[in-house]
This record gives C-alpha cells, sequence and structure tokens, in this order.
C-alpha cells in the first residue's frame, strides 16, 4: 500500500508544490523572518524576566522573508497598523502608549480586533497598549480571549492563540461555521463570515498586495475590481493531501518500529505541529470525502505497514457519459463511482483517486483535461468555467488600435497541462504555444489537445528551460500580433523570463498568480520596464531591439478557496512605446 502514498509531508495548500526559482528586487529596508524556527521550538514562556530563552549570543539569526511570503506579508501589514495609530495618536496630540509586557506563560489577555491582515488572520490590540496581537480564526470587531505565546522582538507585535469570543464582531455570525475543526485546524479562516464578507476582504488583498509589493506610485494602478466568487462556497476542493506521523520515538539510526495503531489522519493544526485527527473536511467535494473516509477505514487494518509517516491523496476524477437517447438503456456506472452529477444532457460519474501516478479527469465546460493525480491542477472546478471565460473575454484589446496588426497568436507560459493554451486556442489563428519546464506536464497537454481536437497547427507544446523559453518562438511569432499568458509558481517570475519577456515585447500580457503579492512585485518591473539586466543588455549593443513598457488595463481577484485568505489575481497589461 506504500505506493498509494508520498512520504514526504507536504502542506495542504495546493500551489506550493510547483517550484520556481525567484529573485528580490532591491528594496529601502531589510524585512527580517517574524516566525523562523516557529515549528522547530516548543513555546515557551517568553515575557523577558528569566523566561528560559537562550542567552542573546546563542540566539539563531532570523532570516530574511523570502518576498511575498506569509511571513513578509504579515509584517507589512503591522507596520502599517502601527504607522495608522501613530499618525491618529499624532492628530490627537496624545502621548504613544506603552507596550505591554506578554503575561506569564499560560495566562490569559482581553484584545480587540482592529484590523485583517491579508494573511486572514486578525490583528489585535489589547486595551491601553500599542503591542499588535495576531489572532488567527477572528475578524475585526471581535473582542477575544486569547494567550499570547511569543513576542517578535524588533516587529511591534506577537503571536497569540485564540481562545474564545467575549463579544462577536457584527460581522461574525458562527451559525454558519461548517466544519467542526474550525479554530483549530488551519485550513480555513473565515467561516464565521457572510461570504459578500469574504469577497470584499480578498479584493483589499489584492489593494495592499500592489500597494506594497508593486512600487508603483498609486496613479499606475488602476482601481481594482471586485473580487469575482466561486459558484460553490463549500464542497468545491477536488485534491486533498491529508497525512499521518510515524511512530513515536522512531529514528533512523534505531530498529524499525511499526505503527501499533491507527494514527491521526489529518492536517496540521494552527497550534502544533502534532496532526489533527480530522473525519471530514466540507470544503471538500463529495468524491474526495468519500475518499478519505475509506482511507481512514483501511488504515484501521493496515496501520501495522508503516514505519514512517506518510501523505494520502484523494484526487477526485470524473467519467462523463451523455444521456442515453429514448428507448436507449443506460449505461451502467464505472464501478468504483462514489458520487453522481445529473445534468440535462450527460451524467457525470465522480470517483476518488489516491495513487499519484494515476490519470485524473476533469471537464471545465466541454474541455476535457488529463493529469497525473499527483500533479498540480487547479483544484476548484466549479470556477474554472467562469474564470476561462474572463481569460477569453479579455485576453484581445477591447478595442484595437488604428492601424495595428491583428493579434493573431497565444503563448501561454508555464503551461501545465494546456489550461490556457487549450481553452484559448480558438481565438489566434496563427496558432498557441504552451511552455513549461516538466516534461511530463508537456506530455498530458500534447495528448490533451488532442482529446480537444486541436490540431497541432493550433495548439501545440514545448518543454523549456526559463533561459531558452523565447529562443524558440523570436522567429515564429511577431510581438506585435502576440499575446503572452504567465501563470507562474506561487515564487512568482524570475528576473531571467522577466528580461525575456520585455525583450522580446508581446502586445499583450495577461498574468495569472496564484499569488496577489509577487504578481504585484512582477507588474511593477512590467510596468516601470526595468528588469534586473536589462539596461546592460541594452549598453552591450547586441540587443537593438525597442524599449518597451506596459500599462495596466485592469486587475480582478478570483476566490478559488472560499472560506480561506487565499485569492487569485489576474491582471491585463498592455505595451507601451519608451
Amino acid at each position: 500500500m506504500e505506493d498509494k502514498m508520498s512520504v514526504a509531508h507536504a502542506r495542504e495548500l495546493e500551489t506550493t508544490n510547483r517550484q520556481a526559482p525567484s529573485f528580490r528586487l532591491k528594496r529601502c529596508d531589510t524585512i527580517r523572518t517574524p516566525l523562523a524556527g516557529r515549528h522547530m521550538r516548543k513555546r515557551s514562556n517568553q515575557n523577558g524576566h528569566g523566561n528560559g530563552r537562550k542567552p542573546a549570543k546563542n540566539r539563531r539569526k532570523q532570516k530574511p522573508a523570502v518576498e511575498g511570503s506569509h511571513d513578509e506579508v504579515l509584517l507589512l501589514d503591522i507596520q502599517a497598523l502601527l504607522e495608522a495609530q501613530k499618525l491618529s495618536d499624532d492628530v490627537a496630540g496624545e502621548e504613544p502608549a506603552e507596550a505591554n509586557p506578554l503575561p506569564e506563560q499560560g495566562s490569559e489577555i482581553e484584545v480587540e480586533v482592529v484590523e485583517q491582515s491579508s494573511t486572514g488572520d486578525g490583528l489585535a490590540l489589547q486595551k491601553g497598549s500599542k503591542q499588535v496581537y495576531v489572532v488567527p480564526f477572528t475578524v475585526k470587531g471581535d473582542i477575544v480571549k486569547v494567550k499570547a505565546y511569543r513576542q517578535i522582538h524588533g516587529q511591534g507585535y506577537t503571536q497569540a492563540d485564540f481562545i474564545s469570543v467575549i463579544k462577536p464582531s457584527p460581522l461574525r455570525d458562527d451559525s454558519r461555521i461548517k466544519c467542526q475543526y474550525f479554530s483549530k485546524c488551519s485550513g480555513c479562516q473565515f467561516q464565521m463570515l457572510d461570504y459578500s464578507e469574504q469577497l470584499k476582504l480578498k479584493r483589499d488583498i489584492v489593494v495592499k498586495a500592489y500597494r506594497n509589493f508593486s512600487q508603483l506610485a498609486p496613479e499606475l494602478v488602476p482601481e481594482i475590481l471586485d473580487t469575482i466568487g466561486s459558484p460553490l462556497e463549500y464542497g468545491y476542493r477536488t485534491k486533498l493531501t491529508p497525512h499521518f506521523d510515524g511512530p513515536p520515538g522512531a529514528n533512523r539510526r534505531g530498529p524499525k518500529k511499526f505503527l501499533c495503531a491507527r494514527p491521526s489522519i489529518g492536517f496540521t493544526p494552527k497550534t502544533s505541529r502534532k496532526v489533527l485527527d480530522i473525519e471530514d473536511c466540507p470544503i471538500a467535494t463529495e468524491a474526495v470525502r468519500k475518499g478519505l473516509t475509506a482511507e481512514r477505514e483501511r488504515m484501521e487494518t493496515e496501520f501495522g505497514q508503516y514505519t514512517k509517516g506518510a501523505t494520502i491523496l484523494l484526487r477526485e476524477s470524473t467519467q462523463r457519459m451523455p444521456k442515453p437517447a429514448d428507448g436507449e438503456p443506460t449505461p451502467a456506472p464505472p464501478a468504483d463511482t462514489v458520487h453522481v452529477v445529473d445534468s440535462a444532457t450527460h451524467t457525470d460519474y465522480k470517483t476518488c483517486i489516491t495513487d499519484n501516478n494515476a490519470t485524473s479527469t476533469e471537464y471545465i465546460d466541454s474541455f476535457i483535461f488529463t493529469n497525473p493525480a499527483g500533479s498540480f491542477f487547479q483544484n476548484n472546478n466549479s470556477i474554472l468555467p467562469p474564470f476561462t471565460a474572463h481569460i477569453r473575454e479579455h485576453i484581445l484589446p477591447p478595442t484595437p488600435a488604428p492601424d495595428s496588426k491583428p493579434i493573431r497568436n497565444l503563448i501561454d507560459a508555464y503551461s501545465g497541462s494546456g489550461l490556457f493554451t487549450i481553452t484559448q486556442a480558438s481565438l489566434f489563428p496563427g496558432g498557441s504555444i504552451g511552455i513549461d519546464i516538466a516534461g511530463k506536464s508537456i506530455e498530458f497537454a500534447r495528448r490533451n489537445a488532442v482529446l480537444n481536437g486541436l490540431a497541432e497547427s493550433q495548439c501545440r507544446f514545448l518543454a523549456a528551460d526559463a533561459p531558452e523559453l523565447f529562443k524558440s518562438v523570436n522567429s515564429t511569432y511577431d510581438p506585435d500580433e502576440t499575446v503572452v499568458v504567465i501563470d507562474p509558481p506561487r515564487k512568482g517570475c524570475d528576473a531571467s523570463f522577466l528580461l525575456q519577456l520585455l525583450q522580446f515585447a508581446p502586445r499583450r500580457v495577461v498574468y495569472v498568480s496564484c499569488n496577489v503579492h509577487t504578481q504585484a512585485r512582477d507588474v511593477g518591473v512590467l510596468v516601470r520596464g526595468e528588469a534586473e539586466g536589462l539596461q546592460e543588455k541594452a549598453e552591450e549593443g547586441a540587443e537593438k531591439k525597442r524599449r518597451v513598457r506596459y500599462d495596466i488595463e485592469s486587475i480582478r481577484g478570483f476566490d478559488f478557496f472560499p472560506q480561506t485568505g487565499h485569492v487569485e489575481g489576474v491582471a491585463i497589461l498592455n505595451r507601451i512605446e519608451i
């Protein structure tokens, strides 16, 4: 049974499975990691009074936060709150309040949530103090009881555990919560909120991302459009990866130990490293939820085979059958069907795959996509039809400029298994090309093009690394007739890619991102027309191409993960000659 599981513990957030190099822009200050080593140490009393902290000379230095990471996003929101407080005090003529010391370990305090962070956490204050407390599972306006456990020295804030609500915010309605593990499992943050309020918060996240990371003057960033919601607020996730720990006390050097009982199977809770046992996850599709039940039942008898922890794959797959004509017999469903969805024209038979190497199948409108079950593919199928429709409606200019060439070509960078290359191919008479570093993804993309009836002249795919990305298309595609779609990993694009993009200078760019903070950083580069190395290239004389930059036509968020603090972004850019 080991082949059903990956031995590596994976973070549940889907999009972190994709890897790509990143680069750092020059910034005026150095951001330090506020949570360095959090999961490597037990919580201890850290109020600065003989609390067992290591002497300063023995403390590990905090590493710089990764640009656009959870740590940096949180810190910038806290800094903005502290600045706003200082301005408020200056206007009112008040003396700044002193930061209260942390309470003794295990003691509880009362705080009021005054702001929502872009990470989904509440930012709270204790009465009479300017110390900021970061409190999960809270919303602006809540007065809550918390336990402060770690002060982040030099950054002005403290991490705290949520205990209970003393006085709820007008925005909070706990009757909306549909998961018994909410406020323990770290997967969801917003189940207490009305969905329309969640979408407002996610628009705010995009606004703050461009304010904090784009390094653009406000007039260069258009008003952020409203976030498009998911058709399903629950029951939308087509993939989950719960995990379990190995036998207690097992180590590499000692004799093998086998599990002696069914372990906790679930996700890492907010407050510890020990796996939280989870019987059900209501944001998952029905097929995935039934798959979780089946895997838990399997582990009741097979736990003794495991000497270490593992991650379980649960991936929904669909087999679609057209409705039979009158008088024709109804076909039997596949033997492993766990859920059936009927429509007027067809029936979808849902199964749950647990083998990483098996092939999963999904439908987006009439498009069909196959993928290795363990690989990345957007895992909220319900939002993909309006999402791809939005791209289709905006991938071409709304009003072509006079005397401009018609756009005929699409380059889909980071194409994966061909989501955009295939769904947008009909708009480009010159053809669409998908480029990705992963050979396996390209293999499935080519298969998907055939499944969707697209000839190679309409839709083709190329495996290429970033340094070689545009070499294969420079002589084939006229940039004046080309749109480039980019959908990079969470780290965003590296300097090499942005340099090539600016040198190729496509007429239009559609930037899709699972991390709006690194998207804002990269869009800022394109709007300024300043990628690292671009000026040096121009000065060498080898590159005689024109210099360009981009204007932002629109920015809009899409809610792929309702009940969480995550939002995806789509930015539409147009080329401007420098």
